[in-house]
């Protein structure tokens, strides 16, 4: 194992699959996150736990299905007084322990009241918005003057204009690199955008072929392209492991892509829960390689713990440590071979279970897509395969067993009365 990275992991908010130069897109300009996977690896199976903000990050902060820890479903909004409990490990806490300074920047949605916010779930530092921007949740500060950008838990200035987050989350990541640039360090960025309402700064406005998205997508490639000009400058990059990813697919009904995937946010297609996912680590993660293996956000939490030298200390981990993957060990395979996502309530709730190449779109009638022939999931297979549709239902019988009662759907309760009456 390599001596213990610096580790930055960059979360976007609703960026698609297909995006991203060197994932497709021909009409966005993302020069330096193509030179960043051409220096690095770009894999092509990374999913999200959830079609939604608040459930995938949770999921990526601890490591745990967010069923597990009561965030299975719907956003967090600013009246809510559930999050996510301060019982629960983070990121932060398991890389804590080993000495890593501990920053976060940008959006949270994960908690709003004390004991549920970024310091207090094992981050040294906080600015940014807790939120999102969109209506729903700046109608809850206009009394006040607008949605506050935080320092810790400081009104720094409000409101926050969206046009402004890309470049200040940026000045802030290079201030904490700077700062922390002899000891091993951690920093999250939860950039704002492309979420809805999406904005570019004067400098990017008009330049991509993809309208107002596109340029907010190249903002954000040029706010990469500046934290790995820091760390070069500053001697860190072959000490730094850098992770650029989205915390879903991208939302329905506007410019963001998701191609060639269907689905979009708040659906359990790929293009929904596929996202993303670039990793650089100069002379340690192999360059100019496209990895096919099948990993989540999930593994995140071990993988670094792995990588700090240190336990994660967590129950119930539905996490792999895929470090081997990461650093590009010779015939070495993801541990990950089956995922569950589920999103919504009521007759708007979706669920998937996925086990290697197989992906089952639970329901009343259940649809099974073979993802090696069919990566758009546009012709069911069930009536083909009985069996495999059978093992993947128990599969994700299994993993409901274990979750918070909320996040069990009505298909799985009715099941259990009518084996309970049996």
């Amino acid at each position: 194992m390599p001596p213990r990275p610096n580790i930055i992991l960059i979360n976007c908010d609703d960026l698609g699959y297909g995006d991203l130069g060197c994932y497709g897109a021909k009409d966005i300009r993302t020069p330096r996150l193509d030179r960043m996977a051409a220096e690095g690896t770009r894999f092509t199976d990374f999913s999200v736990t959830s079609a939604l903000c608040t459930p995938s990050r949770a999921a990526l902060m601890t490591g745990k299905y967010p069923g597990r820890v009561g965030l299975a479903a719907g956003v967090l909004r600013p009246d809510a007084t559930n999050g996510l409990a301060g019982s629960e490990v983070t990121l932060a806490e398991v890389l804590k322990p080993a000495g890593y300074a501990i920053g976060c920047i940008g959006k949270w949605h994960l908690g709003f009241v004390k004991g549920m916010r970024p310091m207090d779930q094992g981050f040294d530092s906080y600015y940014g918005v807790l939120h999102n921007l969109d209506h729903w949740e700046t109608k809850h500060f206009e009394k006040d003057g607008g949605m506050p950008v935080l320092r810790g838990d400081d009104v720094e200035k409000r409101p926050a204009v969206p046009a402004e987050m890309t470049g200040l989350y940026t000045a802030e990541a290079l201030k904490f690199i700077e700062a922390n640039r002899k000891q091993p360090f951690f920093l999250y960025l939860g950039h704002a955008m492309p979420h809805l309402p999406f904005n570019a700064s004067p400098k990017f406005k008009g330049k991509s072929q993809r309208g107002l998205y596109g340029d907010v997508v190249e903002e954000l490639d040029d706010s990469t392209g500046q934290i790995l000009d820091k760390l070069r400058a500053l001697g860190l990059a072959e000490k730094t492991l850098v992770i650029f990813t989205s915390d879903n697919g991208p939302e329905r009904n506007t410019p963001g892509s998701a191609a060639p995937l269907r689905g979009t946010k708040h659906t359990v297609y790929e293009g929904g829960l596929r996202v993303p996912c670039i990793a650089w680590w100069p002379g340690r993660v192999p360059s100019g390689r496209v990895c096919d293996e099948f990993v989540s956000t999930l593994d995140m939490l071990p993988t670094f713990a792995r990588l700090a030298g240190t336990e994660p200390k967590v129950q119930e981990l539905d996490g792999f440590d895929i470090s081997s993957v990461l650093l590009g060990e010779k015939g070495v395979r993801s541990p990950r071979t089956t995922l569950y996502s589920l999103y919504g309530y009521g007759k708007n709730r979706f669920e998937s279970m996925r086990e290697g190449c197989w992906k089952l779109h639970l329901g009343a009638t259940p649809k099974l897509y073979d993802l090696r022939s069919d990566l758009a999931e546009t012709t069911d297979v069930a009536a083909q395969h009985p069996e495999i549709v059978q093992r993947l239902s128990k599969l994700a019988d299994e993993v409901l067993e274990d979750m918070d009662d909320k996040a069990k759907p009505s298909r799985y309760n009715q099941q259990k009365q009518q084996k309970s009456s049996l």
